[in-house]
């Protein structure tokens, strides 16, 4: 029996699945819509995609480095519980070697691709996983970079960091100390910036309007408000600024100062070129099934 893109469409909708496993389920049954139906449910892909709508705000932040190749990567499940399952968690690895092995593109490249270790592709095993476990699961987001590189993750996953720096000092005795020591500010400290080159204009331009008004509104007489903008301002880049910040194992240095104290003592030169910081679940709806529970705990 033929089917025709109409078919396709229709298997897609019936079930939820991906227009080409609708097309690969068609054909291996002739299409035959029904046994199309039940090899999709068999897969696990049709049980996959009834769970696609839960909300899946926990899950693990992870980590891999692999000589020069350095990769941070979250993936998001519906429960903490799952986030400590070992399958998860093996999976989750698996994903942070493809990608440092692959180099995609992006998540939806990712799950095209043969997994690290397997035959499957990302996405092949990602649905595969959601059925077994049986959570909704997703692959958020990653980053990769290459050259001399360091990560931390902290709290078991629910911070992870990846750094890259510019150096000749990768290969002596304390950059890696060091550099963890950068990788774990970034978590702490969370900087949204690296330097104050890297801030938007209009970021600098609203800030500055702010710290005018409250000028204002403090009395200041209009010959110092703008020297009282451009000391605030450098308060403000001293906060947002990884560079600029104040280095959290010792508050008598700045981060740049302790790049510079740290280059001179190997001997060479050190520098930040940029960094990934990701935090399990930020910016994601987050289910509650007891709400009122959750704001009388939080006014106690």
């Amino acid at each position: 029996m033929a089917f025709t893109a109409a078919d396709v469409k229709e298997l897609r909708e019936m079930t939820g699945c991906g227009m080409m496993d609708c097309k690969k389920a068609l054909t291996e049954t002739d299409g035959d819509k029904e046994k199309a139906i039940d090899i999709l449910r068999e897969k696990g892909m049709a049980k996959a995609v009834k769970k696609a709508g839960r909300i899946a705000s926990e899950g693990i932040v992870k980590d891999y480095v692999d000589g020069n190749v350095g990769v941070v990567v979250e993936v998001n499940a519906e429960t903490d519980f799952v986030a400590k399952n070992d399958q998860f968690i093996q999976f989750v690895d698996d994903v942070a070697k493809t990608i440092a092995e692959k180099n995609p593109a992006d998540v939806e490249a990712l799950k095209e691709m043969q997994i690290s270790g397997g035959e499957q592709t990302v996405g092949e095993a990602l649905t595969e996983k959601i059925a077994k476990i049986g959570e909704n699961m997703n692959i958020r987001r990653f980053a990769r970079y290459e050259g001399t590189v360091a990560t931390y993750i902290h709290g078991g996953g629910r911070i992870g960091v990846l750094v890259k720096f510019d150096t000749d000092c990768g290969d002596k005795d304390g950059f890696a100390e060091f550099a963890k020591n950068i990788a774990m500010q970034i978590a702490a400290a969370g900087a949204e910036y690296l330097d104050r080159d890297a801030v938007p204009a209009e970021r600098v331009a609203h800030e500055k309007e702010i710290l005018a008004a409250q000028a204002k509104n403090e009395g200041k007489p209009e010959a110092i408000i703008e020297k009282m903008i451009n000391g605030r301002i450098n308060k403000f880049f001293k906060e947002v600024c990884l560079v600029d910040q104040e280095y959290i194992k010792d508050g008598d240095l700045s981060v740049t100062k302790y790049v510079q104290q740290t280059a001179k003592e190997l001997g060479g030169s050190i520098k930040i070129v940029e960094y990934t910081r990701f935090e399990k679940g930020e910016g994601l709806e987050k289910k509650n099934e007891d709400f009122a529970a959750e704001v009388a705990s939080m006014i106690k």
